[in-house]
């Protein structure tokens, strides 16, 4: 056995291999287009005969990516430089060079400064200077690869930022998005962060399907969802009827705190090995005009292609209905909601809006779902069930006093899962305070009370 098969490269170590084969044959690049002894360029045509390595013998995640979407020299050049700013800025500090006929930058290097990093920051004009030169025709290609239709833009792997729509397009700056740049230095999948530009959180459970009490109807909602998520691209492509169907699938689930809602998505995810990622709607709604919709954009920009299923909480806080526009705040919401209506239609994966009452919801809204889903209050049998799936458990840490009568509480009370869980948090919080394991009925009559004041009902 071999010292490589001892100690097997890791996806980083993998990665760096790879790139730095590639950084060789950009600066073959940038040899090719800047003339040593002034301020002459090269002929671009002289970058085209550079042949780029071929990484033959490599699995990196950089090489994967070649393999999958087999990029053309120009598309595989603009990766590199996109990425140069993250892996070795100093090879593009080249282009701080002066025209001295002019003492000021050249025009063609494009380009431009960060705020706290140092070094160069290609834009698009960059590219054209790399890879166009003088040549209209390549330069007229190089922004179609930069254009909204390129797999580029449609699979979130690099834009250009333009910021001033007066402005020349190519001024904007050459972005590679942050999974990207992940994939291609640690090789590990990327976790966006919450913040204000990615107001959504991936959400898991410990809890199974067995544990999500429904009604037979709700049941058979969830399993057209459920059959959606597992043959839809079945449907599209083996069946053709992408020719007739919108891509993606979009529910609305209503009804009361506590009915399941959350979890439900969740467990569609769990169950399906995709991404559930609850969107912060505090943080989508900005009173700055435009800056709700670019959250937004933010979120179904990187969520696109990776079957990812965006859950939607409190909806109607967002999504209420349209009002008539008496002045410029309500134009500004009107147009959230067109923008939202136009996103979720594109959206190929599965979007859940999830709102406590259905009426709040915009009609025009509501016709675009493919399923609405009643989450109702559970009735006694149901009720029983949930008291049963928490307050017997399999391996239990805690055990009920003979005077708790669970089916006595699923009769009495009114209550949804998530109001019981709530009653379980509170007696076991009670019960370990007094340094046992024993749940009291007693316990258990305060905890219903504490979630019947929460309810606005009155407690007997």
């Amino acid at each position: 056995m071999t010292q490589e098969q001892h100690n097997p490269l890791s996806p980083a170590e993998q990665n760096a291999s790879s790139l730095e084969q590639e950084l060789i044959w950009f600066e073959n690049i940038l040899q090719a287009r800047f003339n040593p002894a002034g301020e002459h360029f090269g002929d671009i045509e002289e970058v085209y005969k550079i042949s780029p390595p071929e990484h033959q013998s490599s699995d990196s995640m950089y090489v994967r990516f070649l393999r999958h979407y087999k990029p053309t020299l120009m598309e595989r050049l603009l990766t590199i430089l996109c990425l140069l700013p993250h892996i070795r800025p100093e090879l593009l500090d080249i282009f701080f060079m002066k025209n001295s006929t002019y003492a000021r930058g050249f025009t063609e290097f494009g380009g431009t400064v960060g705020q706290m990093h140092g070094g160069f920051l290609p834009t698009g004009e960059t590219a054209a200077f790399l890879l166009c030169g003088q040549d209209l025709a390549l330069r007229f290609h190089l922004k179609e690869l930069l254009s909204k239709r390129h797999f580029f833009s449609k699979h979130n792997i690099l834009r250009l930022d333009v910021e001033n729509d007066d402005e020349p397009e190519l001024s904007g700056r050459l972005q590679m998005s942050p999974e990207y740049i992940e994939y291609f230095t640690s090789g590990k999948l990327y976790v966006p962060p919450f913040n204000a530009k990615f107001p959504a959180k991936p959400i898991y459970t410990s809890l199974g399907w067995n544990d999500l009490v429904l009604k037979p109807e709700l049941a058979s909602d969830i399993e057209e969802i459920k059959g959606w998520i597992n043959f839809g691209h079945i449907l599209m492509n083996d069946w053709g009827l992408d020719k007739v169907i919108r891509p993606g699938f979009r529910s609305l689930f209503y009804g009361p705190p506590g009915t399941g809602k959350t979890l439900t998505a969740t467990l569609l995810g769990k169950s399906s090995g995709r991404e559930v990622y609850r969107i912060d709607l505090s943080k989508v709604i900005s009173k700055y005009i435009g800056e709700t919709e670019k959250n937004l954009a933010n979120v179904f920009d990187m969520a696109e292609n990776k079957d990812w299923i965006l859950f939607f909480d409190e909806a109607d806080s967002l999504f209420s209905k349209r009002t008539e526009t008496r002045n410029s705040n309500d134009r500004s919401a009107n147009q959230q909601v067109a923008y939202l209506l136009q996103r979720i239609e594109d959206y190929s994966g599965v979007a859940i809006l999830a709102s406590n009452l259905r009426a709040n919801l915009d009609e025009a809204f509501t016709r675009r779902f493919d399923s609405i889903v009643y989450f109702g209050m559970p009735e006694k049998n149901q009720r029983l069930a949930l008291w049963k799936n928490y307050f017997e458990p399999k391996n239990p840490y805690f055990e009920l006093d003979e005077a708790v009568n669970l089916e006595e509480m699923a009769d009495k009370y009114e209550l949804a899962g998530g109001n019981i869980i709530n009653v379980l948090r509170f007696c076991c919080i009670h019960a370990i305070n007094r340094n046992e394991r024993k749940i009291h009925l007693r316990d258990i009559q305060l905890g219903i009370r504490k979630e019947f004041l929460k309810m606005g009902k009155s407690f007997i």
